[in-house]
């Protein structure tokens, strides 16, 4: 991004703005589902959970430096018909999941816990993509 770009300018990989209550539920989803739960950290294990077809929700980080790394996440996601979203910090993420360091992606495989509130996040997600 060029540093005259505004924080409303998107980086190409990113198809939808998520809204700001999304977006935290989404990081609490992944706190709960990586307690009670599966999750896939990172990018490879998240591309490999939408390979498998177990990835029952994508988080995809949008400060994610160079983007190329996660950029073919929501072509994938799209074709596997897996629903994903994205959150504004990959250091917040890696929070959620629990680890020291950021991440860039990460997959639900099994919400646990958090399959109530998996759920609102899938509704909501259905109405900011679909309309």
């Amino acid at each position: 991004m060029s540093p005259d770009s505004g924080p409303l300018s998107k980086v190409s990989y990113v198809k939808f703005q998520t809204p700001k209550e999304l977006v935290e539920a989404a990081y609490e989803a992944v706190r709960q589902a990586r307690q009670s739960g599966k999750v896939r950290k990172g990018t490879n294990e998240a591309t490999k959970a939408i390979e498998r077809g177990i990835a029952k929700l994508v988080v995809i980080a949008e400060d994610v430096d160079p983007p190329e790394v996660v950029a073919h996440l929501p072509l994938l996601a799209d074709e596997r018909k897996t629903p994903y979203l994205y959150v504004n910090s990959k250091k917040q993420l890696g929070e959620s999941l629990g680890i020291d360091v950021p991440s860039a992606a990460c997959a639900i495989v099994e919400p646990g816990e958090a399959q109530p509130l998996m759920e609102q996040i899938l509704t909501s997600l259905s109405k900011v993509r679909h309309g």
